[in-house]
């Protein structure tokens, strides 16, 4: 067995009902790990854990809840006997400018994607600290290139960005290691269900060259993968990301100039479409999304 292989190992995928979380699961698990789903969306979790077979176990939790958190990793503990690797995938995101988007939805998007990144690291490092693990956060293009619309999303993102970069430095002396993944635009529940806004889908899609493309989930999944197998300090889907972050001081100014012409008109129907359908529904993205703001 390579000395970082996963077979063997107890992985811990937040996030896992759909797309990148449960690709990996299934990857991971195809490798002979052993893996845990944690999320909120408790029946596709299980049906992804059903095809996966004996090697998966899903538990419901909520990553920004702390005792959703603690139980869900005791389950894990005691189940599968400990935890080797955690990677943080869970995340949602909103449509909307910051003077008209749901205010509700918009901070719902910071807590999940950036606190519950922290949250399910500090509930989850004494253990993975036992068997000197791999911790990896699941961060976007998003955190390099900020896009209008995208506020709450790109900030979050580059926070966990910096929060990995902060939190490596913390826990190298003690054996376990910290990735964090910038992956572009993948074609998953989130990505498509964007590109249907009446109005923030065209910004989207309208974005010139390689950051506007759409890449197969295959693709985030390759790159994901080999990242995790190598324990990886940051992950490129594709690698071109990457190097955007040697220009990153320069794209602020270049966004804000591709974008002029056309945010005008994006406001004004933004507004339109908030008069139409609420705040609330204009601004949700993904089933996941929808189940993470979901008004009771």
């Amino acid at each position: 067995m390579a000395k970082n292989s996963v077979n063997g190992k107890v992985v811990l995928i937040t996030g896992a009902a759909r797309g990148i979380g449960a690709g990996l699961a299934e990857r991971l698990a195809a490798q002979g790990a052993k893996v845990a789903l944690v999320g909120i969306e408790a029946k596709e979790q299980q049906a992804v854990a059903d095809k996966i077979g004996a090697s998966a176990h899903a538990w419901e939790a909520d990553v920004t809840s702390w005792d959703d958190l603690e139980r869900a990793t005791a389950g894990v503990v005691e189940h599968f006997g400990g935890i080797d690797i955690v990677i943080a995938n869970a995340g949602i995101a909103t449509s909307g400018f910051v003077r008209s988007v749901d205010p509700a939805a918009f901070e719902k998007v910071i807590e999940v994607d950036l606190l519950g990144v922290w949250r399910t690291f500090r509930v989850t490092l004494p253990h993975v600290l036992e068997r000197k693990g791999y911790l990896l956060a699941i961060s976007s293009l998003a955190a390099i290139t900020h896009a209008p619309g995208m506020a709450n999303y790109a900030a979050a993102k580059a926070g966990v960005e910096a929060f990995c970069n902060s939190f490596r430095a913390e826990v190298a002396h003690l054996g376990v290691k910290v990735g964090v993944a910038h992956p572009t635009w993948i074609r998953t529940d989130l990505v498509e269900s964007a590109d249907k806004h009446p109005v923030f889908g065209k910004l989207r899609t309208g974005m010139p060259g390689l950051l506007g493309k759409t890449y197969p989930l295959s693709v985030a999944l390759d790159h994901l993968q080999a990242g995790v197998n190598k324990r990886a300090r940051t992950v490129h889907v594709p690698r071109w990301v990457g190097g955007l972050k040697l220009i990153r001081a320069f794209l602020p100014p270049i966004i804000e100039i591709g974008a002029k012409g056309r945010i005008k008109k994006a406001d004004a129907a933004a507004l339109v479409d908030i008069k139409e359908r609420g705040a609330y529904e204009s601004s949700i993205t993904g089933q996941a999304g929808r189940a993470a703001t979901r008004k009771d």
